[in-house]
């Protein structure tokens, strides 16, 4: 027997990304809302009988489909162990969502995995729900985020989210510079004296409205990685004198985001940093409202 299933996993953004302490362990406690991005990576996912459990990832980047420890590999390798499945999983994985770029690609790969190897094997009740997100944190802390990606609040290490209720699609504009960075590097090199704490609960209730201004959009991480990186600074200020609304570096960078107000300035705002900073990689999309888009349109086919 053969299963087959085809996803997307979708990008996110953050659209305010602040700190509120840290933890004993070492890891930062983040007030952050993530809104998911029509820029997706596409998945197509072979299920067959095995003796013994195998993954095989085919990616379209040669450094990913060389490393078979990617995050989507272990995806379904930790699914595999969580439910006692043997199986031969192949992974074909097209890889649009630039990396290391603070979009949360990889994290997005492996939820939507999880996601599709639970849709597989038809586990559906609360329980499963739960061991998958104990899955998910394992792999990493925005991962939780990717199982059900829509606007919402996430708090903790990323393992708390609470999705914000009607938040429009909005128009914007991600500029990628060609370097990966360093979540741990940029987090290392943050001082207690740039955490901001959480955000006040106006700022939620502002972005549900889609009254987004520069003011809301703080990432506590830019200043750190703007000063290792000075091409941050420009595309944000690209972005910025286009006309966004609210522009920030996403994550721990490098990509940052322009926030327009409309589809045609946003393209148009897109095509003229393509002529000022060739060296970007620049995208023109949309946040999703967690409706439709971003779901993993399984197409399941067992033979």
């Amino acid at each position: 027997m053969v299963t087959e299933l085809s996803g997307r996993a979708c990008a996110k953004i953050n659209l305010f990304l602040r700190v509120t302490g840290r933890r004993g362990d070492g890891y930062h406690e983040l007030d952050s809302v993530f809104l998911p991005v029509s820029l997706a990576d596409e998945i197509r996912l072979e299920i067959r009988a095995a003796d013994a459990p195998s993954v095989t990832v085919n990616c379209n980047l040669p450094e990913l489909a060389r490393s078979q420890n990617n995050l989507a590999a272990r995806a379904a390798r930790s699914f595999m162990s969580e439910f006692d499945l043997v199986a031969e999983v192949l992974i074909d994985l097209e890889k649009h969502i630039p990396v290391g770029a603070g979009l949360g690609g990889g994290s997005s790969d492996a939820a939507t995995i999880l996601r599709m190897m639970a849709a597989a094997a038809q586990l559906t009740d609360e329980d499963v729900v739960s061991r998958l997100h104990r899955i998910a944190l394992s792999l990493g802390a925005d991962v939780p985020f990717f199982l059900d990606p829509r606007p919402s609040r996430v708090t903790g290490i990323g393992e708390r989210t609470v999705a914000i209720a009607g938040v429009p699609r909005l128009p914007i504009v991600i500029a990628v510079p060609p370097f990966e960075v360093s979540t741990a590097a940029i987090f290392r090199a943050l001082e207690p004296a740039g955490w901001s704490g959480a955000a006040p609960d106006a700022h939620i209730a502002s972005i549900a409205r889609d009254d987004i201004s520069a003011e809301l959009a703080v990432n506590d991480l830019a200043a750190v990685a703007i000063a290792q990186f000075p091409e941050i600074r420009r595309l944000k200020g690209l972005l910025e004198d286009l006309g966004a609304r609210a522009a920030q570096m996403s994550g721990s960078g490098g990509a940052v985001f322009g926030v327009f107000d409309s589809t045609n300035a946003a393209e148009s705002a897109a095509m003229t940093i393509r002529r000022r900073a060739p060296f970007a990689k620049v995208i023109a999309a949309t946040t999703l409202d967690g409706n439709t888009d971003g779901e993993s349109d399984d197409e399941s086919d067992a033979r």
